[in-house]
C-alpha cells in the first residue's frame, strides 16, 4: 500500500467519523430542542420526554431542519405561543452547539 493509499483511507475514516458525529449531534439537538420546546408548552415529566421524541421523530419528513422548525413552530402556533421563528432558530444553533460539545465529551 503506498503513502497516497494511507492518505485516501484515513480521510475517508475522518469523513465516516465526521458524519457519524453529525447524525448523533443532530438527533441529540432535537432532543435537547424538544425538552426546550415543552418546556415553553407547559409539558413535564413523560410529556415532555414525549414531546421531545415527538421532535426527534420529525426529523425523519424530509432532509434538512426545517421538518424539526416547521413542527416546533405549528406546535407553539397551535398553543397561542407568541415565538418568534428568530427564537427558535436561535434556540436550534444554541443547542446544536451544546449537542456536538456533549457528543464530543462523551456524556
Amino acid at each position: 500500500m503506498t503513502t497516497f493509499d494511507d492518505r485516501k483511507d484515513a480521510f475517508e475514516r475522518k469523513f465516516a467519523l465526521d458524519e457519524e458525529v453529525l447524525f448523533k449531534a443532530n438527533a441529540r439537538r432535537n432532543r435537547l430542542l424538544g425538552l426546550w420546546a415543552a418546556e415553553k408548552l407547559g409539558l413535564s415529566g413523560t410529556d415532555s420526554d414525549t414531546y421531545a421524541k415527538s421532535v426527534v421523530m420529525a426529523d425523519f419528513a424530509e432532509a434538512g431542519d426545517e421538518d424539526v422548525f416547521r413542527k416546533v413552530r405549528d406546535d407553539f402556533k397551535d398553543k397561542g405561543l407568541a415565538v418568534s421563528d428568530q427564537d427558535i432558530r436561535g434556540a436550534m444553533d444554541a443547542l446544536m452547539a451544546k449537542a456536538v460539545q456533549q457528543i464530543k465529551a462523551g456524556a
